[in-house]
């Protein structure tokens, strides 16, 4: 019989902490279940696709990253399609589908993705199934689950389509090529998703239709079983997490179900290929732990001071840092630039992570990190951040982010090599459909590490290859620039809050974040405290690692006579100390000169506990420099929540921002202004946001909707720009 023929389509995916790539590399391998082959590329690897020629159908899988840019290995792609010689028709062969990963809690959701659907539509190229628009705010699966169930029917439809275009044109042996028809695109959200509609009716799939690669286990007649049969067959579902105390009464947990979901049959992922060997090289001598491995492009700086902003009573302890850049003469920075800070996982966390997997008598041996010959994997590679022939300790203290939360791919992963059967169960709901809920309450929202999942599944006995295959690289932390070269040449000094995780279920005791964590415990001993008398003999502080992280757009205008307003509360304020240090020094070299005027609005808890660079602050606004401090203070003579009076005490920013709102509206539309905001994305920057929309409809005489457009119109001009985080 003659061997059937595999269609063709194309997966291309621009990833920056390799969450789309994860996607795209699943969309792959699932292909060969449904009679698909995939082309998997990054978009960077201009080599091995060419969309000039390409008459295939075409996945696109992109997040977003910043303010709305491109992962670094998209960024070529992407300029190149922006070009303004391509013609209208560039692409009129290519029929594409497209995943958008982003973050609404941010600015410019899925912008990367929004930029290449839009510039390919331009270029002519024709959709064949509606764009998916993932929120890793509420849970990238809302939107990624049904939108794969969906997508292999759709391709195989436009994969007919294309044949039945080429078929007639054959016949009529006609010149002018067919276009694939036009289908109608209902946007895939969240909306849809509750609704039970995963995509729009017009593309004729089953909504209750199940992937091929999602495996749906089923309880069986009997519970209690401890044992996990094979992925096709029946999987017992004990009813309680403990049998043999009935009388106790039972709550769910990290750990244990309680029904509906341990009695539900499971919709789980399937299980992702193996693709690594890990081989051990004992060797002789220790190797020294010198700092992270590209350190030779990056900058290793002395910290010179280290102040505590706050005093002890405050809720959060805010620090200043300025480090010592004088070394390194190019080594300079605008306001509003940011800059990468590397540090390394604990030592107490990378011993017992050691211990978890039993290598620790190991860990002074070199890793050597293969693929595998017969691995099932498509496009498999090495992980780029994975050295070879380094250290097991220095693996995991430099390369691997051993705190990542574990994704649903790892968890399922994790199923074939855990001993317990109700521990296996477990892990099973916590990765599959109907467990979502459980998952985003008892790991994702604690952002609960790896390490802390493996401690509460002891039973758990995972290889080291399955790890290095699934942790994501180890991240340096942003920081913004919290001074001005004008002012302090040769220095560099930023601001943080030392992160406080809380105790939770699967994490017994709290503990604090990586880099602000680690930077504490380094510059104790040489801490300036408010109203502590300072030591005679300051100990050193130590040395740090350090790379700028230009950002070219969150600056304040190029003209000094444009009047801006600055939106930042707490460590918020960072990147306007240096806005308004670089204000003051223009200032004095161009005294004759006209400069538009200043706002800042600052926030905090208490007047005396956090209100950070006060004395700076009042100085600037004595000087002039500071046109307009507006300050808000949320827990002073005010404990009851429920007392806010914003139009007569202000609380928040918001508040007084809308106190001001003639001025506000007077800068940004009369006077052609800007406004800048920075700080927290999930709660203060979204007020915010509203908050313009409601000064903008009462004093422009607008709707909603208008608000909104000429809101989104300041974004447009880079003239409402935001530095946020989550």
């Amino acid at each position: 019989m003659p061997c059937e023929v595999k269609h063709r389509f194309v997966v291309l995916f621009g990833s920056q902490k390799g969450q789309a790539q994860a996607i795209a590399e699943g969309i792959a391998e699932e292909a060969e279940e449904h009679g698909l082959t995939a082309d998997l590329s990054c978009l960077d690897q201009n080599e091995k696709y060419n969309l000039e020629t390409e008459h295939a159908p075409v996945i696109f899988v992109t997040s977003t990253t910043g303010d709305g840019e491109p992962p670094d290995n998209a960024l070529k792609f992407v300029r190149r399609i922006k070009k303004n010689t391509l013609s209208s028709d560039h692409y009129k062969h290519l029929c594409f589908a497209l995943l958008a990963l982003g973050d609404t809690n941010y600015a410019n959701f899925c912008n990367c993705g929004k930029t290449i659907e839009r510039r390919l539509q331009d270029l002519g190229a024709k959709q064949f199934y509606p764009t998916g628009y993932a929120d890793d705010g509420v849970g990238l699966e809302v939107v990624i689950d049904p939108w794969i169930r969906g997508l292999w029917d759709a391709i195989k439809e436009a994969l007919s389509k294309m044949a039945s275009g080429r078929t007639a044109l054959l016949k009529e042996n006609d010149d002018s090529a067919k276009e694939i028809p036009d289908i109608q695109l209902n946007i895939l959200s969240i909306a849809d998703e509750k609704r039970c509609e995963p995509v729009g009716s017009s593309l004729s799939m089953d909504k209750h239709a199940s992937s091929p690669a999602v495996t749906d286990l089923k309880p069986a007649a009997s519970a209690g079983s401890s044992g996990l049969p094979s992925l096709s067959s029946s999987i017992s579902t004990p009813t309680t997490c403990n049998d043999t105390v009935p009388s106790v009464k039972l709550a769910p947990s990290l750990t244990c179900s309680l029904p509906p979901l341990s009695t539900s049959s499971l919709n789980v992922p399937a299980l992702p290929p193996p693709y690594l060997d890990v081989t051990f090289q004992k060797v002789d001598t220790m190797e020294q732990m010198a700092g992270p491995l590209n350190k030779e492009t990056l900058h290793e700086v002395p910290i010179s001071k280290a102040v505590q902003l706050s005093r002890d009573d405050s809720v959060k302890t805010a620090l200043l840092l300025e480090l010592d850049i004088s070394a390194y003469p190019t080594m300079i920075y605008q306001p509003g630039d940011s800059f990468d800070v590397f540090c390394p996982n604990t030592e107490e966390e990378v011993d017992k992570m050691l211990c978890r997997l039993n290598l620790q008598d190991q860990k002074t041996h070199r890793v050597h990190v293969t693929l595998q010959q017969e691995t099932k994997k498509k496009g498999a590679q090495l992980p780029p951040h994975v050295p070879q022939n380094v250290s097991l300790l220095f693996l995991f203290t430099w390369c691997l982010e051993i705190r990542s939360v574990p994704k649903k791919a790892l968890l399922r992963a994790l199923v074939e090599h855990t001993a317990d059967g109700a521990h296996r169960r477990r892990l099973q709901e916590l990765c599959s459909k109907q467990g979502a809920a459980d998952y985003n309450l008892y790991v994702r929202d604690p952002s609960l590490s790896v390490l802390e999942l493996l401690t509460a599944f002891p039973s758990c006995s995972p290889p080291l290859s399955l790890l290095i295959e699934h942790l994501p690289k180890l991240q340096p932390r942003p920081y913004s620039a919290a001074s001005s070269c004008l002012k302090h040449p040769g220095k560099l000094c930023f601001v943080f809050n030392l992160v406080e995780l809380p105790a939770c279920c699967g994490r017994p005791a709290g503990r604090r974040g990586l880099c602000t964590g680690w930077l504490f415990d380094r510059i104790s001993p040489g801490l300036v405290v408010p109203g502590k008398a300072e030591s005679s003999s300051i100990p050193s502080l130590p040395k740090i690692h350090v790379s700028l992280r230009p950002n070219c757009s969150f600056r304040p205008p190029p003209h000094p006579s444009v009047p801006f307003i600055m939106v930042g509360p707490g460590t918020g304020v960072a990147p306007f100390i240096g806005f308004l240090q670089q204000r003051e020094e223009e200032r004095k070299e161009n005294p004759e000169a006209a400069f538009g005027e200043t706002w800042l609005f600052f926030g905090c808890r208490h007047r005396d506990k956090d209100y950070l660079f006060r004395e700076d602050l009042e100085n600037l606004v004595s000087s002039g420099t500071l046109t307009h401090l507006k300050v808000c203070f949320s827990r002073d003579h005010q404990e009851d929540e429920d007392a806010v009076a914003p139009a007569t005490q202000p609380r928040y920013v918001q508040h007084n921002l809308l106190l001001n709102s003639q001025k506000v509206t007077d800068v940004l539309f009369r006077q052609n202004g800007s406004i800048y905001v920075c700080g927290d994305a999930k709660n203060m920057a979204k007020d915010i946001n509203e908050t313009l929309v409601e000064i903008i409809k009462a004093e422009l005489h607008v709707d909603q909707l208008e608000a909104m457009k000429k809101l989104a119109e300041l974004r447009e001009e880079k003239r409402y720009l935001q530095d946020i985080w989550g």
